[in-house]
C-alpha cells in the first residue's frame, strides 16, 4: 500500500508539471501578430505578460537569423502559461514588413517599436479578460518596454536589459572585441548622440553603422534605461544572469538603484537567452540550441513577482 501511495503521487506530480495549456494566434494589427499561449484553466483573476523580444530581427519564440534559433522566449512563455499567467509573445513589426516588402530600414526608430508596445498592451487592456497586465522586456526590448509600460502596466520585467544608454554599452562591446578600434567608435558614438549620422571607411564598423541603420541608433542613443525606469510608479522586477556576455549583471544593479523599490533577482549560471552555463565555452554554443531548456529560476522568479502583484 506504501508503495502504491507514493507511485500515485509521483505520477500525479508528473501529470501536474506537464499541464497542457493552450495556444491562439492573434492579430493585434497588420504589424503585430504573435502567440497568445494561455493557462489551461483561465479564471478572473488570470493576469497577462506582454513579453518583447530583444534586438534586430528577433521573432516571438526569441529565434533570430543573426542571434541563433534558442526558443527562449517561446519556453519563458511555455513555463509561465503553466503556471497559470497568460503570456502574449509577438513577432517584430519588421517581419510583417519583410513579408509585405515594405520594409526601409532608413524609416525605423525606436518609438516604432515602442508604440507597437502600447498597442498591444491597449488592445488587451480592451478586451477587460485579464485581472493585470505585466509589460516585460529582453535585452534592447527591456528599453522598449521599460518606455510603454508608463501608464499602460500594473507591473514591468527587466529581463537582461541594459542599464545604461546604448553608445554606452556599444562602445564596451567594441572595445572588448578590438580595443584598437575605440576611438574611431566613440567619435561615431558621439556623433550619433549629436542626431548626425557619419561615414565609417573602417571595414569592422561599417557593418554595425551603416548608413541605413543609424537613423534608427540616433533615436534609440537618446533614451537613458536609468531615467526612464524612475518615471515608473509600478512593482518592477529586475532580472540579469551571472553568464550573460552581453548585458552584465552590474547593468541591472544600475537599474536597480535608479528605482531602489524595484526587485533585483541574479541568477547564477544564467546567460543573455535564459539558458543554464557552467562550462564558458558552451555559452555561445547555447545560442542555436533550440532544444536546450531555460532556466527553471527564471520562470519561478517571474512567477513569484507576478503572484505578488
Amino acid at each position: 500500500m506504501k508503495k502504491l501511495f507514493w507511485l500515485l503521487l509521483l505520477i500525479n506530480s508528473i501529470a501536474f508539471s506537464q499541464e497542457t495549456i493552450t495556444k491562439q494566434e492573434i492579430e493585434v494589427n497588420s504589424l503585430i501578430k504573435g502567440t497568445l499561449f494561455s493557462p489551461q484553466k483561465e479564471a478572473s483573476n488570470t493576469k497577462l505578460v506582454i513579453l518583447i523580444a530583444g534586438s534586430g530581427p528577433t521573432n516571438r519564440s526569441g529565434n533570430s537569423t543573426v542571434g541563433g534559433i534558442n526558443n527562449s522566449l517561446k519556453f519563458l512563455a511555455e513555463g509561465l502559461a503553466k503556471n497559470g499567467i497568460a503570456v502574449y509573445s509577438y513577432d517584430k513589426r519588421i517581419f510583417a514588413q519583410m513579408i509585405a516588402k515594405t520594409l526601409d530600414e532608413k524609416t525605423l526608430s525606436f518609438e516604432d517599436f515602442i508604440k507597437d508596445a502600447k498597442d498591444v498592451a491597449t488592445y488587451f487592456r480592451s478586451q477587460k479578460k485579464y485581472s493585470k497586465i505585466i509589460i516585460a522586456g529582453h535585452s534592447e526590448g527591456s528599453l522598449i518596454g521599460m518606455v510603454a509600460a508608463l501608464n499602460n502596466a500594473d507591473g514591468y520585467i527587466s529581463i537582461a536589459g541594459a542599464g545604461r544608454s546604448i553608445d554606452e554599452v556599444l562602445l564596451e562591446q567594441l572595445t572588448k572585441q578590438s580595443p584598437s578600434i575605440k576611438e574611431e567608435a566613440q567619435k561615431g558614438l558621439a556623433s550619433l548622440k549629436q542626431g548626425k549620422t557619419f561615414e565609417s571607411k573602417n571595414p569592422m564598423l561599417s557593418s554595425l553603422f551603416r548608413e541605413n541603420v543609424q537613423p534608427y541608433i540616433i533615436s534609440w542613443i537618446k533614451y537613458n534605461p536609468q531615467v526612464e525606469i524612475a518615471k515608473l510608479s509600478i512593482p518592477i522586477l529586475v532580472i540579469n544572469g551571472t553568464k550573460d556576455i552581453q548585458v552584465p549583471p552590474s547593468d541591472a544593479e544600475l537599474l536597480h538603484a535608479a528605482y531602489p523599490k524595484s526587485e533585483l533577482k541574479i541568477i547564477e549560471n544564467m546567460n543573455h537567452i535564459f539558458k543554464e552555463i557552467k562550462v564558458d565555452e558552451d555559452n555561445l554554443k547555447s545560442y542555436n540550441n533550440p532544444n536546450l531548456p531555460v532556466m527553471p529560476e527564471l520562470i519561478s522568479s517571474i512567477t513569484l513577482f507576478i503572484n505578488s502583484i
